[in-house]
């Protein structure tokens, strides 16, 4: 009682008026009481409104998710990914960024994108994280390529071979296989270096040329042959990184989670 007398007495000062009185009958309200409890009503309804967690329609979603990607990703990931989204989230549009690994931090933290797709090594520390898959390299070749008949190539055939690489800054002929090579003392002939995996499908269906490349990219491709490189090449681990300001968001986990059970 002491607590509401202490409050009533400040809505009193407030409102210039006793809102409550004391009859025969008890305490009763004033008229302005009476005038106040339908708007008040009202703001009690809004302000509960806000603190109740919005909820996440995906048929009825309306947005635009902005992710940041390398060609790699946007053939392994976002393909499939957006195959996912036109069946559950038909109003949900994508908008793919080139991947900036220099800049992805502060368009996380700006908001321009929400996701960015990168692997564990290159995640700044303070970004949220997810794998999402471990992918590996095969060797490929065009179909008729003449070393393409067997379920690997010989080391040495293999060295002596010419080879594409992709280096995202078009600048570079050593990539993981040149390491793996190195380390056991041998080298590979290095033609030509490109600056995208998808220009790469088309150069070894129309050269002799062979690359070491993700599986994800090359089994299944028609006009090509995929077989086991005869160096043990690293992998690597493709996760999804976004920041602290869209980890909560309703719609943010539910399409984050659609993302994991796709890839």
């Amino acid at each position: 009682q002491p607590a509401v007398r202490g409050i009533l007495a400040r809505l009193r000062d407030s409102f210039q008026d006793r809102l409550f009185v004391r009859t025969s009958h008890g305490m009763v309200p004033t008229q302005r009481a009476l005038d106040l409890a339908v708007p008040v009503r009202r703001v009690l309804s809004e302000v509960e409104t806000l603190l109740r967690p919005p909820g996440f329609d995906p048929a009825s979603a309306n947005l635009t998710l902005d992710v940041a990607a390398t060609d790699y990703a946007l053939q392994a990931v976002v393909v499939p990914f957006i195959g996912a989204l036109s069946r559950h989230c038909p109003g949900v549009r994508l908008s793919v960024h080139p991947l900036d690994h220099d800049a992805v931090h502060g368009q996380l933290e700006r908001g321009e994108i929400a996701w960015a797709f990168l692997t564990p090594d290159s995640t700044p520390p303070d970004l949220h994280a997810r794998a999402l898959f471990d992918e590996t390299y095969v060797c490929a070749m065009r179909a008729e390529h003449p070393d393409a008949r067997g379920e690997s190539l010989a080391l040495d055939r293999f060295c002596e071979l010419r080879h594409a690489l992709v280096s995202y800054t078009g600048k570079r002929f050593w990539g993981v296989t040149d390491e793996a090579l190195a380390r056991i003392g041998l080298s590979r002939h290095v033609a030509l270096s490109v600056t995208s995996f998808l220009v790469l499908v088309d150069v070894l269906r129309t050269t002799d040329l062979i690359a070491v490349a993700p599986r994800r990219l090359m089994e299944g491709v028609a006009g090509l042959r995929v077989v086991s490189p005869p160096v043990a090449v690293p992998g690597f681990t493709k996760s999804v990184a976004w920041h602290e300001r869209t980890h909560h968001a309703p719609a943010q986990r539910w399409l984050r989670n659609l993302l994991f059970e796709t890839c």
